[in-house]
């Protein structure tokens, strides 16, 4: 287009952008700014909304909001940018601030808003804001669609109100494989294990393939509520290949909580030495907490041991491991670990003489996502 001397105009660059908006190109979306100033098409709000986008898929929000602070004219498009920039950059607070800020100004949101602001409710525990947002759909009469409605769903399961979760998800007259994982996952975290597992049955029985997500929840529930058996048998299945896919760590990890919580440590131990993986630091922190449940020191030693062996740096398993220590009072080795922390130049922080390791951490941290 240069090379034939053809200026760009309003209708150009909204395009232009769009593209390096999907590519993350920041430099270069930076570039075409710079372009869009000299040509005089910056007051155009399909070019400002636009460079917002660019922005925000970037991960750039202060730039985001620079050039949304300047804008004279803003609609929903720019607002809902806005709101999901901050949403996609876990800055939820930044997000609920914003869309409060678009009911002042007056602006009506549409659906993509309210999607991405009840990701922001779901993800920051704002349970007000999030029924707030389920009437205003039911005041304006909106259809309730599989997008909305599998929002709606994961914003009550995440604030802890599965019963409202789950009336959504009955209304929904169309639901997808994420609509049904919202619900498991939410009744997973709930520790609802005996409903998590009666839905992902239901799942199947109505022909939804499971993913997964969908696994990694009811084994997460299984593990929650001791159900050791339907465990095995679902990890049979997937072992089987019944769900067309092979498991992955984080699913070998809930194996390993589910026997660890059931106090069949022998089992977990087993588990973890025919994995096709190296044991991680979630599932020795399974085994440890398993261990001290059932007040197996011996296990909570050897766990305590494998932790220090796979970050020697983290200072706090060395005082859990000298706390373990004068709990069976074994003195001489409580002064050991003493001096081995010495030797490898680490200090006892304050307040972290009851570090225990976090089970599970990151499986339900990506649950709860």
């Amino acid at each position: 287009m240069h090379r034939k001397s053809v200026v760009p105009n309003n209708y150009t660059f909204p395009f232009l952008l769009k593209s390096l908006s999907d590519f993350c190109e920041l430099k270069q979306g930076q570039c075409v700014h710079s372009h869009v100033i000299k040509l005089g098409h910056l007051d155009d709000i399909y070019v400002q909304n636009s460079l917002l986008d660019v922005y925000a898929s970037c991960g750039r929000m202060r730039l985001c909001r620079r050039v949304f602070d300047e804008m004279p004219q803003k609609d929903v498009v720019s607002w809902t940018v806005l709101v999901m920039g901050y949403k996609n950059c876990r800055k939820y607070d930044d997000a609920l601030i914003a869309f409060e800020q678009m009911q002042y100004a007056g602006v009506v949101p549409n659906r993509v808003t309210m999607v991405n602001a009840l990701a922001a409710c779901a993800n920051f525990g704002a349970l007000e804001m999030g029924v707030w947002i389920h009437d205003f759909v039911k005041r304006s009469g909106w259809e309730m669609d599989v997008i909305l409605g599998t929002a709606l769903v994961d914003m009550y399961a995440k604030c802890g109100r599965i019963e409202e979760g789950l009336s959504v998800f009955r209304s929904m007259m169309e639901k997808n494989a994420f609509t049904w994982n919202v619900l498991i996952k939410g009744l997973a975290l709930a520790k609802s294990g005996e409903d998590a597992i009666l839905w992902f049955n239901r799942m199947e029985k109505e022909g939804f393939n499971p993913d997964q997500v969908t696994i990694l929840g009811v084994l997460c529930a299984c593990s929650h509520s001791g159900f050791v058996d339907t465990g095995e048998r679902i990890f049979s299945s997937f072992i089987d290949g019944k769900y067309g896919f092979s498991p992955n760590i984080k699913h070998y990890a809930c194996m390993i909580d589910l026997y660890a919580r059931a106090g069949r440590l022998e089992d977990a131990v087993n588990f973890m030495s025919n994995m096709p993986f190296e044991p991680t630091r979630t599932m020795w922190g399974s085994l440890l907490t398993g261990s001290r449940a059932q007040g197996n020191l011996n296990s909570c030693e050897f766990a305590a041991w494998k932790l220090v062996e796979l970050e020697p740096e983290n200072t706090a398993y060395y005082v859990m491991l000298s706390n373990l220590y004068a709990e069976m009072g074994r003195w001489s080795d409580v002064e050991k670990v003493r001096i081995m922390m010495k030797e490898r130049g680490l200090t006892k922080d304050l307040g972290c003489s009851s570090v225990e390791a976090e089970p599970l951490e990151d499986v339900y941290e990506f649950l709860a996502q």
